[in-house]
């Protein structure tokens, strides 16, 4: 059975696919981290794909990504929840901050369910999920984080690793025999 390997671009849209699938994510993005403009205009929360490398195996390529979910920091008390508002004693709770984080953390485990997990993992017509198309199999480390931006952005980012089936096909390469050495 010949593989159908995946690009580079059917790996990032696979993840923006289940990105737009979460219905809390507002906005999904690609790139260098350094490269969001979070302006007034940005609907949050956020997920950003940030692509690190991409490493072989004998037949597969493993697609690695930090995942960023995040969202903005308000100061505006009425954000809080009840809970949070009844922790008088907390030296700083002006804003909402412990709120985004619990948030955005369960975006995230939510992201992960779904490439281990879900049936979304089959996106091109494949309706078995013992044939997942993209998958992990990782234990995962979900950091928090604080940037700031026009505003104040915070949420937890991972690495994650996509695992694709690849041949390593050689009869289709574009090269030419000549002083190849065939």
């Amino acid at each position: 059975m010949a593989v159908n390997n995946k690009t580079y671009n059917n790996v990032v849209n696979f993840l923006a696919r289940l990105g737009q699938y979460h219905e809390q994510i507002s906005t999904v993005s690609v790139g260098d981290i350094y490269d969001v403009a979070i302006d007034k205009n940005l609907k949050m929360p956020l997920l950003h794909i940030n692509p690190i490398n991409v490493t072989t195996g004998d037949s597969e390529l493993v697609y690695n990504f930090q995942i960023f979910i995040m969202d903005l920091v308000s100061n505006d008390m009425a954000l809080q929840t009840r809970e949070q508002y009844d922790l008088s004693k907390l030296i700083n709770n002006n804003n909402n901050q412990q709120e985004v984080w619990n948030q955005t953390l369960g975006i995230a485990t939510d992201f992960i369910g779904m490439l281990r997990h879900s049936s979304r993992q089959s996106l091109e017509g494949v309706n078995d999920i013992n044939f997942p198309l993209y998958f992990t199999q990782d234990q995962f480390t979900l950091d928090p984080f604080q940037e700031r931006f026009d505003d104040l952005a915070s949420g937890w980012v991972f690495q994650i690793g996509v695992k694709v089936m690849n041949d390593f096909d050689t009869c289709n390469i574009p090269v030419t025999n000549q002083g190849a050495g065939y």
